[in-house]
């Protein structure tokens, strides 16, 4: 928000920034930048377009007028190589700049031979350096050319860290010199500046976060179709719906919108990946805080279980007594459950801060206490609960639901009646 202000005021009232772009994870730049400028009146009237998809899309959206650019982070070698030296780009914003903090990596590469063509470099990061302060170099250079902390990466080394674990002629880590961070941290001070929220704003003991997930066409059609199919099938007027018809429409819509469906003999056809993809992102975000995962239906655990075993982290599901201790005693990353097998009774506030939500659900009750397995007495940290929101799905609907508390059952057939009347009156207009 403090980004897209500034934006705005250099843009239309100092005049110092003609286009302008951002750089974030895939599932940021799809959905997050434009809601989030869309919430406020100051900046509503920002133009977005998001340099995404195909080749041939990414070149159509770069041609587009707008304010703002917006591109993946995995797009920057080819958005780099695609304008070489006619880069247009003034001012570049690096959302999730930890990112960027491998010196080696293509992309850091690619954005630091622009440093000439851009005037202004703002870096958001909630975790600057997570595996230590050797992160900072390559963050750092891309801010200043290596004013700072020096034009090369070993010479930054040799200054501030010495050899640490070593094999006979490999130096496997090195570790800071007495005094270093200090140092460091004075050195950068002019251009950087680090805010706790807690510091500025009275925030509540929960933060509740939703992650909008934009589903790619493919998965979109095929969620239409779904809801077209399943609707017109249903008897009478929407008023006439009952509770099963309905469940069992709001159970497909959510499985679905989660990236996998199972058919009348319980097999699983997946769909798409979206979901998934936001979810891998989300953790990655998360810099190695271990975080309490739900999921609503058994193909969202297998999924989530597919993708996550390679990420090298300690992924166990909840199932007794022994995974609840070896939590609280935080060795695990990634704790997967179900919500009815641990809503309650459970103590899990030692092992971390960090809820998300894949699936959603309905129980109000069942979503509350879950939640509490974390927000309880003997947790030191503010609890944040993640929740994956496919757009203009049944998700949002659920939301809502979750966010009213109360007459939970009224809703679900209000919003499910309001989605079929919308659908029946397109057909008839069609």
């Amino acid at each position: 928000m403090t980004t897209l202000t500034a934006v705005k005021d250099l843009k239309y009232n100092r005049f110092q920034v003609r286009k302008v772009l951002v750089i974030a994870p895939k599932k940021v730049a799809e959905g997050t930048w434009t809601r989030e400028k869309d919430k406020w009146d100051h900046t509503r009237m920002l133009r977005v377009s998001a340099v995404l998809g195909s080749q041939a899309k990414r070149i159509r959206a770069l041609n587009t007028p707008a304010d703002i650019y917006i591109v993946n982070r995995e797009n920057v070698v080819w958005l780099v190589d695609y304008y070489r030296n006619s880069w247009p780009f003034d001012m570049v914003v690096v959302d999730e700049s930890s990112s960027f903090k491998s010196h080696k990596a293509k992309r850091f590469k690619a954005l630091a031979s622009m440093g000439a063509h851009i005037d202004r470099i703002v870096e958001l990061t909630g975790t600057p350096s997570p595996n230590g302060l050797d992160d900072l170099w390559s963050q750092i250079y891309l801010l200043d050319g290596g004013e700072r902390l020096g034009k090369r990466y070993t010479q930054f080394r040799e200054r501030y860290f010495d050899p640490g674990d070593r094999g006979q002629n490999v130096i496997y880590n090195y570790k800071a010199k007495p005094g270093s961070e200090g140092s460091i941290l004075e050195k950068i001070s002019d251009i950087c500046i680090s805010m706790k929220a807690e510091d500025y704003l009275q925030l509540p003991e929960v933060i509740y976060h939703q992650v909008p997930v934009v589903l790619d066409a493919k998965a979109e059609k095929a969620y239409r179709e779904l809801e077209r199919k399943m609707v017109l099938e249903l008897p009478g007027d929407e008023e006439d719906i009952s509770v099963t018809s309905a469940a069992a429409l709001s159970n497909k819509l959510l499985q679905l919108a989660n990236g996998a469906i199972y058919d009348d003999d319980h097999s699983v056809h997946g769909v798409h990946g979206c979901k998934i993809e936001a979810f891998l992102e989300l953790v990655e975000s998360l810099q190695g805080k271990p975080a309490l995962v739900f999921y609503n239906f058994q193909h969202d655990r297998e999924r989530i279980l597919k993708a996550l075993e390679k990420s090298g982290l300690r992924i166990r599901e909840l199932k007794t007594s022994c995974d609840e201790d070896a939590w609280n005693r935080r060795e695990i990353d990634i704790l997967l459950t179900h919500p009815a097998s641990s809503a309650y009774g459970l103590n899990l506030q030692q092992g971390g801060n960090h809820v998300i939500w894949f699936g959603l659900t309905w129980n109000y009750e069942l979503y509350t206490q879950a939640n509490k397995r974390l927000h309880r007495q003997g947790q030191s940290e503010r609890v944040i609960i993640h929740h994956l929101v496919c757009s203009g799905t049944r998700d949002e609907d659920v939301m809502k639901a979750l966010e009213r508390k109360d007459d939970m059952q009224e809703w679900v057939m209000k919003s499910l009646k309001a989605r079929i009347k919308a659908i029946r009156e397109g057909e008839r207009n069609y």
